[in-house]
């Protein structure tokens, strides 16, 4: 295996350090998080952050790159507190990735795009028509990071709509039977495959397995 230290890592060229460090945490969410501002004009960006932060209430988040640029997506939250999450799918991988491009708060990336925007009564932000899981979001807290000047949105999910063929009894959604999309690194779209549930675990007696050790790095 290849070892990189930190001062090796800070050494290496820009591109390839973003790109080598942001694809070690492994495959993260594809998501697209849209908007609507003040000036009526929707916006539609591609985000990789979205985790899961609770239950009850249901809440999730995502991170805003340093606001010393525009960013439409957070100054339109901010503005309206409403947003949504759209899992990003194969059909439209070319058109998710092309919302990373940098457009002036004028412009609408869905006209930008074969995205098509969907509204419902009770969410003044657009769904992406199409997105196998669609989440209405509304604004709760943010964290600023003072480490790299990032920024955590917390947001509670309002309402949801998912594809019947991907809800299971007990309330999973199989992202799977969506053909729902992961990201490798910044530009590397994969859509994994479920291969297994297992139960709940709960601890093993000790000495129950046999284990052979080999700390060698090969």
């Amino acid at each position: 295996m290849k070892y990189f230290d930190k001062g090796y890592i800070a050494s290496l060229e820009n591109l390839y350090r973003i790109n080598l460090v942001n694809s070690s945490s492994g495959f993260k969410s594809a998501n697209l998080i849209a908007t609507k501002g003040k000036n009526g004009v929707s916006n539609v960006a591609v985000f990789s952050s979205v985790i899961h932060l609770g239950s009850n209430p249901p809440l999730l988040g995502f991170v805003m790159r340093p606001t010393t640029v525009p960013r439409n997506t957070y100054e339109n939250i901010k503005a309206t507190g409403s947003y949504t999450i759209n899992h990003v799918h194969e059909p439209i991988i070319e058109d998710a990735h092309h919302c990373s491009a940098k457009y002036d708060s004028s412009v609408s990336e869905f006209s930008m795009t074969n995205l098509e925007e969907v509204y419902d009564h009770a969410c003044p932000a657009p769904f992406v028509k199409g997105a196998p899981v669609q989440l209405h979001m509304e604004f709760r807290e943010e964290h600023h990071f003072k480490i790299n000047d990032t920024i955590m949105i917390i947001g509670e999910i309002i309402g949801m709509y998912v594809k019947n063929e991907l809800l299971g009894e007990d309330g999973f959604i199989d992202l799977s039977q969506g053909n729902i999309c992961a990201i490798n690194g910044l530009d590397g779209y994969t859509t994994p495959k479920l291969k297994a549930r297992l139960p709940y675990q709960r601890p093993r007696k000790e000495n129950s397995i046999n284990k052979e050790f080999n700390l060698s790095k090969t």
